[in-house]
């Protein structure tokens, strides 16, 4: 009994109540968010036993080796543990408590059981997230980035992020970009803008992420994204997954989310508006006016850096799953439409 389970089959009562405290007497686990993120696996542990909640969800590696390589590489696993030993005390908006965390800080296997969050409202992003919801997400987000705004060049000095300036992106990006991009090229009909844009891609990544490292910078979530995030009973954004909390400028959040969570048309409509909102939220939170200058510059930056996210996690996709294969082809999509509305090529 103890350590960290090698995966789920270890994952029993008796481990679920000596790493909690827990009095677990029984439980029944199942597998969730399948086709939702590919970088771990997850699965819903329903609880029996005096005081026990509900259910928790127990968090373990990819079951994917070309996921775990890249998780672990980009020491995703540990920062995340990280997070909740240290960081989430202190977040302004709702994060799921952590009953038990560990991480094997060479070897990257990790395990997390937390708070299920599955009874607030969950948006799929396949379907995009409405402005109403995105306005409220934008808020939340804007809190988040005021809260550690220039503080978060300490965490990565403590190694509780990782900062987009980091040489590990540069050495591991490429590799991995290449493979996600042959993958799609075989499986998808790519965009034209997306053809257009990414076989220069890697050529103008380094560039691209020492902007967005340099100061003012904050800590970013780096996986913002609708089917990280949920809303309480009263609007309020709920955000998981802190995998790729890092060190940088707060657009790129901002970017990631309006380009790949919201739906070609409202992102039209409503992008600069609610790059206006996070700027005027962020002003109310505290930050100087001065350190929001050039952030449309910014968001252009990062929007272009983010067709990493679809490419790279192709690589542990199966395109015979409809929700992976829907994940990656909306992502794409609306990546298509940064490109042409923001001019993304002139940045290559």
């Amino acid at each position: 009994m103890g350590g960290i389970p090698t995966g789920v089959d270890e994952i029993t009562s008796a481990w679920l109540a000596e790493a909690t405290g827990l009095d677990v007497q029984t439980a029944d686990i199942e597998q969730i968010g399948v086709g939702i993120g590919v970088s771990s696996a997850l699965y819903r542990a329903r609880l029996s036993g005096s005081g026990c909640p509900e259910s928790v969800v127990v968090k373990l590696p990819a079951l994917d080796e070309a996921a775990v390589f890249t998780s672990t590489m980009l020491r995703m696993y540990t920062r995340e543990a990280g997070f909740f030993g240290e960081l989430a005390d202190q977040a302004p908006i709702r994060v799921p408590g952590c009953l038990h965390a560990a991480c094997d800080h060479e070897t990257s296997q990790f395990v997390l059981v937390m708070e299920d969050l599955g009874a607030l409202r969950a948006v799929d992003q396949v379907a995009g997230m409405a402005i109403p919801d995105a306005e409220r997400a934008v808020d939340g987000l804007a809190r988040w980035h005021a809260t550690w705004w220039g503080q978060a060049d300490v965490l990565a000095e403590r190694g509780l992020t990782v900062s987009l300036g980091d040489p590990i992106y540069k050495a591991v990006l490429p590799i991995v970009f290449a493979e996600g991009w042959e993958k799609l090229g075989v499986e998808l009909d790519l965009p034209p803008a997306i053809q257009a844009v990414g076989p220069r891609w890697v050529e103008a990544m380094p560039g691209l992420l020492d902007g967005l490292a340099e100061a003012p910078t904050t800590m970013i979530h780096g996986d913002f994204r609708a089917d990280n995030l949920f809303f309480d009973v009263d609007g309020a954004v709920a955000a998981v997954d802190f995998q790729l909390i890092g060190t940088g400028r707060g657009a790129y959040d901002l970017a990631y989310f309006v380009t790949q969570s919201i739906g070609p048309a409202d992102a039209s409509q409503h992008e600069r508006a609610l790059f206006d909102r996070w700027i005027a939220a962020l002003g109310d939170g505290g930050v100087p006016a001065a350190d929001l200058e050039g952030g449309w510059d910014d968001y252009r930056a990062a929007a272009l850096f983010c067709l990493v996210y679809p490419v790279v996690a192709w690589r542990g996709m199966d395109a015979r799953d409809p929700r992976q294969m829907g994940l990656a082809v909306t992502m794409l999509e609306r990546f298509d439409r940064a490109v042409a509305e923001l001019d993304l090529a002139d940045l290559l």
